[in-house]
């Protein structure tokens, strides 16, 4: 009987953990939100494009074109 309480506890615990979670990345997801609507703002009050590529754009790898495969043989 013991280890059923356990587990409920176990169980309950998971749950508000990932209740905790949720929100935190809501959190989360609304500050970028606020961030990218301030970056566009500023952009607008330098006379710059604000649907122009994120700045972070450039930071990001850029992928090597894929070569065919060869079926000639």
């Amino acid at each position: 009987m013991a280890s059923i309480s356990l587990l409920r506890q176990h169980q309950s615990l998971n749950k508000a953990c990932l209740v905790l979670d949720k929100s935190v990345l809501d959190e989360m997801g609304n500050r970028i939100d606020e961030l990218e609507q301030s970056i566009n703002d500023l952009r607008g009050e330098m006379g710059q494009d604000a649907a122009g590529p994120s700045p972070s754009a450039s930071l990001k790898p850029k992928e090597e074109p894929t070569k065919p495969a060869d079926d000639s043989a």
